[in-house]
């Protein structure tokens, strides 16, 4: 196999097919943009946290498609969380 072969058989071991992860992930920001219906406050989001959720769901959709037990995935979510974070505490400092 090539080397990208080998990494995406590597991925797709880990986190399933990349149709279904898309699947999830596409509905999960589909749900954090809101609907008509059901309105959100993304519009409000400043450009890192509305890149944050974005990959955060991500991180989930691959938690979901994937392996639940897999680490590195929740420890991003937390990265991703805690540099917003640190950019509010800075601002409200």
């Amino acid at each position: 196999m090539t080397e990208l072969s080998d990494t995406l058989a590597e991925r797709g071991a880990r986190y399933g097919s990349f149709e279904d992860h898309a699947a999830i992930a596409q509905n999960i920001q589909l749900a954090m943009r809101g609907t008509d219906t059901h309105p959100t406050r993304w519009d409000y989001l400043s450009p890192d946290m509305a890149q944050a959720l974005t990959v955060i769901a991500d991180k989930i959709a691959r938690i979901l498609n994937g392996d639940p037990t897999y680490l590195d995935n929740w420890h991003d979510i937390q990265g991703y969380a805690r540099l917003v974070e640190q950019r509010l505490e800075k601002r409200n400092a």
